[in-house]
């Protein structure tokens, strides 16, 4: 029997982000895929995570990880996929590690993907939106980093994991305020800000202290804000906000979905900026 840990830890360690060059991002998607995947094999099996070898790890088990995705923890064929990706991405890795494990290798490479129906992305409207940008309470530090941190998702629809990475040294506030964006794919940008959203960020800064990480976003205990921070930081307005405008109730909102505001993206910016306005002279600290 070949244990999985010395491999999985190559794969993780060396392999991804060293030889393929893989983004943070993708590394710990991929981390946690194996640690759901040996969770379940772990309780199927009977064995500890680090008993488990590439043997049990078959495709029979994998086919029924992924029911155990859909049916039990209920995750989309989108998300079962992601998982697979993974799964599949270090058994090509092991072809050329176990060549005695090709036949094993093999059937689980393949495993085919489940054909996914593409859906409308929702999104927010304009009161809604403006509902959740006014719900952050400027008088605590906490408030401030939450309004141009969701300010910052909207107007310049920024991914989660592109919120979360900006550094103080992508930032750039005079003559014209601006932002290095490090998104999928390494690719870069640079985005203008609106002056309201440039007005919130200097309030953050302000109130951010001499904290010894470069994020800009950064937690009470001054460590970067992570992806999961910032779902609970939504969630959280969500709820104040809701109160203000009830039709966000009934609403699903991710923290993906704040990117995807169909009337910011189709207006002129002298639009956009009338209507973030009203807010950010009410409630923004200068």
């Amino acid at each position: 029997m070949t244990p999985v840990a010395p491999h999985i830890t190559a794969f993780l360690q060396d392999y991804l982000p060293t030889q393929r060059g893989a983004s943070e991002h993708t590394c710990e998607t991929y981390a946690y895929s194996f640690q759901l995947l040996f969770h379940f094999a772990s309780e199927r099996l009977k064995v500890s995570p680090s008993a488990l070898s590439i043997e049990q790890i078959n495709a029979p088990l994998v086919t029924a990880f992924l029911e155990h995705l859909e049916t039990d923890r209920g995750n989309t064929a989108g998300t079962r996929n992601v998982r697979l990706a993974a799964v599949k991405s270090f058994f090509h890795f092991l072809e050329y590690r176990l060549p005695a494990s090709l036949e094993s290798i093999r059937q689980v490479l393949a495993v085919p993907f489940k054909k996914t129906d593409s859906k409308l992305v929702p999104f927010l409207e304009g009161e809604q939106t403006r509902a959740l940008l006014n719900a952050p309470d400027p008088s605590t530090r906490g408030g401030i980093r939450d309004r141009v941190l969701l300010h910052l998702a909207v107007t310049a629809g920024l991914r989660v994991s592109e919120l979360t990475g900006l550094r103080m040294d992508d930032l750039t506030l005079q003559p014209t305020p601006g932002v290095l964006v490090r998104g999928k794919g390494r690719k870069e940008r640079v985005l203008p800000l609106l002056k309201e959203t440039a007005a919130a960020l200097r309030a953050w800064l302000s109130v951010r202290g001499d904290v010894q990480v470069p994020e800009i976003f950064t937690n009470a205990r001054g460590q970067p804000l992570t992806r999961w921070g910032v779902a609970y930081i939504l969630k959280k307005h969500l709820r104040t906000a809701s109160q203000q405008n009830p039709s966000l109730l009934h609403k699903r909102v991710s923290p993906h979905v704040l990117r995807h505001y169909l009337p910011f993206l189709t207006m002129s910016r002298p639009t956009m900026s009338a209507v973030f306005s009203r807010h950010s002279r009410e409630a923004v600290p200068t």
